[in-house]
């Protein structure tokens, strides 16, 4: 009988360990990014790289902060993500809604021939939508850096799952209740939802801000790079200032990671939800 009352907390400690190993392999690179973004570069390789910070330079963040401009070019990624993520979850939204709740002739093929623009990587169309940019007269400026991304396949799929998911009664009950579709959208629809379209919101901050390609092929102008770009160029420092360059990958990677873990909870709910259903 004691063995049986102690069966469960062993499980859990075992559990417990193996999670705490994989979080420790999983975390062991940040840290390790951290020591070599704080130490001397060359007293660092002459100690053998160890894993521990040799000649601590506490400035680095600073100095990789002003050496990248990355004030300026922080806040032009802070707008093109959020009108990204914005422009993202209200047309993932109403399309995947009108997957699932409405009827019109040929929906399911077109739903294929959506899902399909998925198949085609940004290198296909780079250079068409490069071209219509500059067509437009859009080159350095903030339309030219989001336009392409204002809707996205994969928004409406996961969303699209996360609806199915929602009883057909409710949409009858609310329509007998007086309701239109937008006002059913509004008020049960996504807050029922919810965990899916948070994670989805999650998914589309992190494509925005980590883009590369496109701000690349779309800015001449110091003005107008975004924190990838800004962070290239402090990549691209002497060997002598290389932790610089580590130092600027964490403070570009600090909002990600504060997104994460506030919201991780949703994230994961949202996943098997959008995993799940239907």
């Amino acid at each position: 009988m004691g063995t049986e009352l102690f069966q469960p907390t062993w499980k859990k400690v075992a559990w417990y360990a193996v999670l705490t190993a994989l979080a420790v392999v999983i975390l062991f690179p940040v840290y390790m990014t951290f020591v070599r973004a704080i130490s001397q570069p060359r007293a660092y390789v002459l100690a053998g790289q160890p894993p521990w910070p040799v000649h601590p330079e506490w400035d680095a963040f600073s100095r990789a902060f002003s050496l990248g401009d990355l004030g300026r070019k922080f806040l032009v990624s802070a707008v093109v993500t959020t009108v990204i993520v914005a422009a993202q979850l209200t047309t993932s939204t109403l399309a995947a809604y009108a997957f699932t709740f409405l009827q019109f002739p040929f929906r399911r093929l077109l739903f294929y021939v959506f899902m399909a623009t998925l198949m085609l990587p940004i290198e296909v169309t780079l250079i068409p939508n490069v071209q219509t940019i500059r067509s437009l007269d859009w080159l350095n400026s903030y339309p030219g850096l989001v336009a392409p991304f204002l809707a996205t396949a994969f928004g409406t799929f996961l969303l699209r799952q996360g609806f199915r998911g929602i009883p057909r009664d409710l949409l009858d009950a609310s329509q007998l209740d007086g309701f239109g579709h937008l006002a059913f959208l509004r008020r049960v629809a996504i807050p029922v939802t919810r965990p899916v379209v948070a994670s989805f919101a999650v998914i589309a901050f992190l494509s925005a801000w980590n883009q590369y390609t496109w701000p690349r092929a779309v800015v001449t102008e110091g003005r107008w790079e975004t924190v990838q770009i800004g962070l290239k160029t402090v990549t691209a420092t002497t060997a002598e200032q290389n932790n610089l360059g580590f130092a600027a990958a964490l403070v570009v990677a600090l909002p990600i990671l504060v997104l994460l873990i506030v919201l991780q909870r949703q994230i994961v709910r949202g996943l098997t939800a959008g995993a799940v259903k239907g």
